[in-house]
This record gives C-alpha cells, structure tokens and sequence, in this order.
C-alpha cells in the first residue's frame, strides 16, 4: 500500500455519490513493513490515519462499510489478513480505532486479502465493491490480473478501486488490472502534495461512480472474430494459451507511419487471444508479466482472419533463496532481486518470474548477508535455480550479572559486528536491533555480539554456522544508579579513579533533579550543583552488578 490518503479519492467516489442501501464496500488496507516509509519527514502510516479519521466523518451515514488489513501481525505470512471490521452501517468509528492501533510489520498478499474481501461481501449474490489501498506490489506469488477477471466473471456486480502510491507507471500496471478488469477506477500520487490535492477534490467535487459498460451484441453478419493473437517464448515454441494469464494485450489503431495513436481499443490478459476489428491498420502490444514488452503491426481486411504472432524471447525463471545448500525449501524472509535489460524487481522467498533471453542478475538478501549470481537464460526453456545467501540467526539476550536471570528490555541495543578493525580501529557492521529476544542475520563465520544500554557496552564472540540459529547471552556485568536530589539543577557521574593528571572521566550526566543510568561494575563519584547558594556536594557510590543502587539528597 503505498498511502491511504490517495485512498480517499477512490472511498469518495464510491460513498459521496448517492448510497444505495443494499450496497457493501470494503476497504482492504496494506500494513505492510514499507508504511515505515516517510514521506515529508512524516511516516506513510501516521499519514493514512490521519486521512482516514478525516475522510470517515464525510461518510454517509446509511453507507455499510467494512476494513480488510494485511501484513500488520506478522512479519513474513502471507496468511496474515484481518477482516478487522466487517461491513455495516456505522462503523466509521471502529475503523478508525482499529488503524490507529495498527503496526506495520509484514508482506504484501493484496490478491488473496482481495478474495477474501469480495467473498465477505457475498459479490457472488450481491453488489460489492473492494477498495484497495497499496504501496507495493503483489509478494505472495499470486497475479491480482487473473483475480479480478475471475471476480469480474463470478461476481453479480463486482468493482475494485486500486490506489497506488509513489508506484511507477510500469509498477501501476501491475495492480491497475484489478480495477480496469472490474469496471473500477486506478487512482496514483507520486508526492504528499498530490495527496493533499486528492483530497481537497473528494471534498469540493466528488466523481461520479464508474459505470460498466454494457456489452455490445455482435453484428448477425459478423464473423466470432477476425483476428487471433498468439505469444510464445521462442521462435516455433509452443504457445501461451488461453489459460495463461501473464499476457497483456493492448489493440491500438495505428497512424500512417504505422505507430500505434490514441487510447487502446481493447484489453485483455491471456496467452492467445481472439477478437474481432473493423477492417484497417492496427498495432498490438503484448507485455509478458509487465516486464517484457513486445509490438506487432497487423492489416485487418474484410473476410480474412489475420493472425498476429509475438515472440517475447523469454525464458521462465523459478529461484529457490536459501541459507544452506542443503535446505530443501526456500527461505520466505529472503529479498531476491531479479535484474535485465533496464528491468529490475523484487520478491520474497520462492520467486517465480518470465525473464528476457541473456544475462539475468540476481542478487539475493538476509539482512545484511548479500549474495550475487548471474544465470544465462536462453529463449524458451524453464530455469531452476537456488540462491544460497548463506546467513545464520543470533537470537540476542543479556544478562546483568554472570549467571543472573535473563534481561528484558527493548532499550538494549544489540549489533552484530567483524571481530577484525579497519586502519581507524572500526569494525564492520553487519545488522543492529533493540531489544531482547531480538533477531539478526548475520553471515557464517566468526563473529561479536556487543550490547549497549545506558553507558554501558560490553561485546562477546562467538561462531555461527550458515542455517544455524544460534542463542547469544551478554553478561554486561553492570548495574543501575538512580539519583534523586530535589534541588539541583545538574547531576555528573565520574569514574572515581583519577589519572595521572588528576581528572576524572565523565561517564554521564542529567540536568534537573533526577538522573538514571545503567553503568558497570566500580566505583564512581557523583557530583551535585544546586540551584541558588547552596554548595556543589560530591558523594561516593559503588555500583555492583545485578544490583540497583538509589542515592537520595535531601
């Protein structure tokens, strides 16, 4: 889901037109991990429930609305989709109590979520209408084209309306399918003021709702059809047929330079297609799953079926991303990006995808463990190949004291670094987190684990196996100090040993009247400045680990 505020320009068109009783919509809400994303310094997630607290209260209030949420409780699922709110009347208030709560977090399954959408809206029996809010392409291995000609096929009146932020023009293609093969509209912004202005639109002019064209009923003299489009891979391969449905075609008249002009006349999904046009000069293009785009000039003349063939040139390439040679399937929190020609995209886990003939790059990901590989693909054939990214898990724990019961924090801060120093005496980093029972990736290999809270940092080596979960315990052997002195106005803790010069080192300080810090094992000296005339104190404090030591001024 890129943004819900673009979102309310598609709500508005469905809700600020005149409401029919019987009518149920549902919004279907990306929570994908990528609403962490900001756009003006603002992340996409406090946008969408602002803008959707907002467009709420011009919601009519006889309008039964519902919310479908995915990717908000389950970082890698592609099963994780809510129907938070069902569809009924009144339930803006729901809504929005339930967005606000919502923590991105996971995938992008936004077909399936789709389903399930039109299946609670009964779009089998009654009038339904899906509104789709996305900032991000289908990663769950299935095809948001080949739903919604199937709901456009069983569904009584079935719409989708997709919104889309900050998705190229190539990307949109990908989900603008959904609405244009149901009669509904494709809505895209590319910046927060193109947000602002979406909304100011559904506010001063709604549009009004998107009709379905009726079907025209063929001509008696006519023929079925004059014209029938194949695709292939290769050269004399066998065709793609009616059952494939990674082919978009687009009809296009064509001018006298023989360039296709205007708006299409004419779009469909499928392998081989068969359509009917008045006798002229045309140009079919044909885009084999978005990436891969192919035109062909073609002369329909009367009483002749002309027969248009694309070659795409491509093979079928499945990856399988995994951590060791030997695991027998594909890791799902694996980023697998897949590059040709100046085609470039993304999947997780089992990747599935047409490429061009030639040099394909892949680059696999687990955090910070990246692998490279380059596969030859040639025209026709189907390519399997693994992608062994080679990185194990370091679940991160903490303890006070050797042998003390294990920390719970979320203030801790863990990183997985080289046990090497470059030339300036810093090591490389290779994944960082908060929190206990925290997760890194980390590449096979000797290893540090160093941890951080408060003024205390403290570092273990250790060795992980590429596929191996590994338990890492830090003994930060350290302890807590609180200082409480109601009239000071600065309070400074010093190591209590001096150097050769005398000074001390400063470990920390707070201004105001308190002061909390987690330092290590030793002694210190904390140094007290009050406000008016009365003189600065120091006071002597020993720290032990496992233990909190509290220092009360009065």
């Amino acid at each position: 889901m890129r943004v819900l505020a673009v979102a309310m320009f598609a709500i508005s068109c469905l809700f600020m037109a005149p409401a029919q009783a019987a009518e149920q919509s549902i919004i279907v809400l990306d929570a994908s991990g990528s609403m962490w994303g900001q756009i003006g310094g603002k992340a996409k997630m406090e946008i969408a429930r602002e803008t959707l607290s907002a467009v709420l209260q011009s919601v009519p209030a006889d309008s039964a609305l519902g919310l479908m949420v995915y990717g908000h409780r389950d970082k890698g699922s592609c099963d994780d989709i809510e129907l938070a709110i069902p569809p009924a009347v009144g339930t803006a208030d729901k809504i929005r109590a339930f967005v606000k709560g919502i923590n991105p977090k996971g995938k992008t399954p936004l077909s399936q979520a789709v389903r399930e959408a039109a299946e609670a809206l009964k779009y089998t029996e009654e009038k339904a209408t899906v509104i789709l809010v996305t900032d991000g392409l289908e990663t769950c291995e299935a095809d948001p084209c080949a739903l919604a000609n199937e709901l456009e096929k069983n569904g009584v009146d079935f719409t989708a309306h997709v919104v889309g932020f900050g998705l190229t023009k190539e990307e949109g293609k990908q989900v603008a399918c959904l609405a244009e093969n149901t009669g509904g509209k494709y809505l895209q912004a590319s910046d927060a003021k193109q947000l602002a202005e979406a909304l100011k639109q559904t506010v001063v002019a709604a549009p009004k709702p998107v009709e379905k064209p009726a079907p025209a009923p063929a001509p008696a003299a006519v023929p079925q059809f004059n014209v029938i489009a194949t695709s292939t891979l290769s050269e004399g391969g066998p065709p793609l047929g009616k059952d494939n449905n990674d082919v978009q075609w687009l009809f296009y008249k064509a001018d006298a330079s023989g360039q296709a002009e205007g708006d299409y006349l004419d779009n469909q999904y499928v392998g081989t297609y068969s359509t009917t046009l008045e006798p002229g000069s045309y140009v079919a293009q044909a885009t084999l799953n978005n990436s891969i785009k192919k035109l062909a000039p073609f002369e329909v003349k009367p009483g002749v079926i002309t027969k248009v063939a694309v070659n795409f040139d491509a093979a079928h390439l499945t990856v399988l991303p995994k951590r060791t040679p030997q695991d027998k399937k594909a890791d799902d929190n694996a980023r697998v990006d897949v590059a040709f020609g100046d085609y470039a995209t993304t999947f997780y886990g089992t990747t599935k995808a047409y490429v061009a003939a030639g040099d394909v790059k892949l680059t696999g990901s687990l955090g910070a463990v990246t692998v490279e590989k380059t596969v030859a693909a040639k025209a026709g054939e189907k390519i399997e190949t693994d992608l062994v990214i080679g990185a194990g898990m370091v679940v991160n724990r903490a303890t006070y004291v050797a042998g003390g019961p294990p920390m719970e924090s979320s203030e801790i801060f863990f990183e997985v670094v080289s046990p090497t120093m470059d030339i300036n005496g810093a090591r490389k980093s290779f994944n960082s987190t908060y929190g206990t029972g925290t997760t890194l990736e980390a590449p096979a290999g000797d290893l540090i684990l160093t941890a951080r809270l408060g003024s205390t940092r403290a570092e273990i080596p250790f060795s992980i196996k590429a596929g191996e979960r590994k338990d890492v315990t830090i003994n930060i052997q350290a302890g807590v100090l609180a200082v409480a002195a109601p009239d000071s106005d600065r309070i400074v803790v010093f190591d209590a040993k001096k150097d050769i010069q005398g000074n001390q080192k400063e470990i920390s300080y707070g201004f105001g009247p308190e002061h909390k810090d987690t330092l290590p094992a030793g002694d210190y000296v904390v140094k007290l400045t009050f406000k008016g005339d009365k003189a600065p104190e120091d006071r002597p404090v020993t720290i032990k680990a496992g233990e909190r030591s509290e220092m009360k001024v009065d």
